[in-house]
Parts: C-alpha cells; structure tokens; sequence
C-alpha cells in the first residue's frame, strides 16, 4: 500500500459526481495514482451525498464499512453534501473518519490530505468553512465528468431558490455560475478528448448568469457553445426551473440542431396549493403554456420531470390532481419520489404528517400511471429511425441511447448489430417498452 494512492467513492447525482472527478484530477496532479482496491488505498474519500433520507443513510453505511476495514497507515476521508451539513455528527457516528471536508471546498482535498499527513491526529479534522466559494477558486481542473463519450459540464454551483423541501441552499450556499469562458474553453477541451455529448447541469441551470448580470443566461450560453464546438454532436440541458424557460431559451434550443429537443424541468406537483406549501412556482397555467409553446417549435421535444408524492398537507385531491395532469401532458419520463423530512429547511414545521403507507400507494399509482404513458409514447416511435451514442454490446445487441435519453436517469436503445462504443450509428426502431426501445442497426 502506497500513501500516494486514492480511492474514491461518489455517491448521489451527477453534479456530486463532477466535484468527484475534480477532486480525482487535484489528487493525480499531486502525484496520487487511482486505485480500485480499497484496501491497496493509502487515502480513502467517500462524497456523500446528504439530499433525503435513503442517501444520507447509504453514504453513512459506505463511510462504516471503510472504516471497519481501514488498515493501518490508511486514511479516511469523509467529503461532500453530507458532512457539510452534518460534519460533526457524521465523525460521531463513524468512528475511524480522519478528515471531514465539505462540498464547498473540494477544492482543497490535497490540502486535507496533506495537513493529516503532517502530525498525528487523534480527533478528525474538520475542513468545513462557511463561504460558499464554489465556482471563484476551482485550481486547474476540468469541471466535467467524463463517461464513454458523454461528459457532465457543471456550469454553476450552488441554489438562491426557496423550495421549502429542500436542503441544498443549506448545503450548497447561493448560486455561484462559473465564468462563460471557462465553461466553453472546457468544452472545447472536452471535445478534443473525443466527448460527443455535452450535458449541462447545475441545481438551476436557467439561473446561469443571473449572479453576472447575465439577462437570459443560459440562452446565452448555449449559443456561444454552439460557435465554440460547432462539431459537438449533442448538447443536452437538465434541471430547468419552471417559470425560467423563456421565450429567447426555447427559440435558441429550436434554431440548433446540436441541442436536442429534450429538457429536464422538475415541476415537483401540479396542484396550486400543495406547490404554494413547497415554495415552488404554482402557475400552472404557465406550464401549460411553455409546455405547448416548447412543443410547438420542437415537435420531437422529449420532456423529463419530477414529483414529489406525500407532501404534508397533500390530500387525495390534491393527488388526483397530479395523476391528471400527468395524463393530460404525457411527460416522455418522469422521476417520483416520496417526501422525505428534512430538518432545518422551512417545510420542518409542517412535520411528515401522510404515513409512508399512503405515500407508497400514491406513489405506486403515479409510477403504473406514466409506465403506461411512456410504453404508448415508445411504440409511436416504433418504424421509425434515431440516432443513437452507442455505450456497449452485449450478447449480439449494440447499447446505446438516443436524444430522449439521459445517462443512467432514462432509458436505452438495444440495437442488433455491432457497433463501436462512442460512435453515434443510426438505429431503425422494431419495439417500444416502458423504458426502452429495440431496433436494428442500419449500414452507412
């Protein structure tokens, strides 16, 4: 075992998984060399994630099992949203932590690494400061994450929203958008590698800019990418906020063809009282309308959105209401989740009231509800042909996903035929399933 040796665990979303990556580039930059063996690790980091419930628990039992296993001369090192939030708490309940460092600094992880070097330490060291400095000191790192050929670019950081739901401001800090310029020159970098598809996040990617003094910021990004890697073949936008699709955003998403026709926008409900309890926009009326204007400009526009289902406070009306909604737009995906009771954010004094009972069943009718609507949706795609980035083979099957697709959220193409991971092949659609497609490939 090597003490200039990491391995490293990334839990939670795609955005944790960016600063993961960012953290791996420090490390290897330093001389460190990734190691998949835990044991063979001279540093140990897990990044938590800390969003609800089932997450917190599954980054706890991960940090216990390292630490139960930890050898001598290891070191262990718990980062991420988790800790920022709950640093000491974690330490307590994880004994064998060395460092504790906090999302807003994974900048600092050499840092960390090399102060716990230095000197004994009997208690854990707690790298937890308060300013959200994300996005003004990232040192020379990429902030993407590479998988095949798809790269997650985060464009900013950090969330000014209310939602009454959610910790992430409490983590996170305000928004924080990372200069235009940078973003396009990794871009371009991340073109040079070979990344085909470009997938733009961030807690809010419409309020990109807004920290700048950018009007229409993400419009404004998206069309400066598109002069900076005209040879990009996707470039994909996730975690819109609703009432921030403007007019400008949907005629520039329409006028480019490398920027698909697929927007990820969490609406979280769709009943005016239960969204005014969540502190979330609850025109309704709105989405109606951006949702036909957004159809209208792009005719093959996939949609993917979120609900939350056991909000305290939602009746079996207020639920109904979401089922016809569901049925009246016909979202191509849909994420659900059950509400999870979160301390310290503005919805802790309305408690968990609905018993997990209740939330299952809504939840249960929710999910039966769209699998419905996306089989029917999938088989209208039956005969006709998507291109598809192909990820895999399989057992005489070429897997990949086409622009209605995200990775690992949505769904696949299985393809017969072979083709080259990373190449972008035409597909011609045989069978449509709840949440994937078949085909054949078709020759050049």
């Amino acid at each position: 075992m090597s003490h200039k040796t990491f391995h490293l665990i990334s839990l939670g979303c795609a955005k944790n998984t960016v600063d993961s990556d960012s953290m791996a580039q420090l490390l290897i930059q330093d001389g460190y060399q990734p190691v998949e063996n835990a044991r063979k690790a001279g540093v140990l980091i897990v990044n938590t994630c800390g969003f609800i419930g089932p997450a917190k628990e599954e980054s706890l039992n991960t940090l216990k099992e390292l630490a139960a296993q930890k050898r001598n001369g290891q070191l262990l090192i718990a980062a991420g949203c988790l800790t920022q939030r709950y640093g000491v708490q974690v330490a307590q309940q994880v004994p064998g932590i060395d460092g504790i460092l906090g999302t807003r600094r994974w900048m600092d992880i050499v840092q960390v690494v090399s102060q716990l070097r230095a000197k004994p330490h009997p208690e854990p060291l707690y790298h937890l400061p308060e300013a959200p400095t994300v996005g003004s000191d990232e040192r020379d790192t990429i902030r993407a994450s590479v998988a095949g050929a798809s790269a997650y670019l985060k464009v900013a950081d950090g969330c000014r929203r209310p939602c009454a739901f959610c910790a992430i401001p409490l983590i996170k800090g305000t928004a924080v958008s990372r200069p235009l310029e940078t973003i396009l020159h990794e871009a371009r970098q991340l073109r040079a590698m070979g990344v085909r598809e470009l997938i733009l996040i961030a807690q809010d990617t419409t309020d990109y800019g807004h920290d700048l003094g950018m009007k229409d910021g993400l419009a404004t990004l998206l069309e400066n990418l598109v002069q900076a890697v005209p040879e990009m073949d996707w470039i994909r936008v996730m975690y819109a906020y609703p009432g921030y699709v403007t007019d400008r955003l949907i005629e520039v998403m329409a006028s480019h063809r490398q920027i698909l026709p697929y927007l990820d926008i969490p609406l979280q409900h769709a009943h005016p009282k239960t969204l005014y309890r969540m502190k979330r926009p609850s025109n309704i009326d709105w989405v109606h309308k951006t949702l036909a204007k957004m159809r209208s400009a792009m005719p093959e526009l996939a949609i993917r959105t979120t609900f939350i289902v056991g909000y305290p406070g939602e009746t079996e009306e207020e639920f109904q209401a979401l089922l016809d909604f569901v049925q009246e737009i016909r979202f191509d995906r849909v994420g659900a989740f059950q509400f999870s009771f979160e301390p310290g954010t503005s919805s802790e004094s309305l408690g968990d009231p609905i018993p997990a009972a209740v939330k299952q069943e809504r939840w249960e009718r929710l999910m039966e509800l769209q699998q419905n609507i996306s089989l029917q949706i999938n088989q209208s795609y039956v005969g006709k042909t998507l291109d598809v980035l192909v990820e895999g083979y399989d057992k005489g099957l070429t897997i990949g996903r086409s622009y209605r697709d995200a990775p690992e959220i949505d769904g696949l193409v299985f393809a017969e035929g072979k083709a080259e991971i990373g190449q972008m092949v035409r597909v011609k659609i045989t069978g449509g399933m709840a949440y994937d497609l078949t085909g054949t490939l078709l020759k050049d």
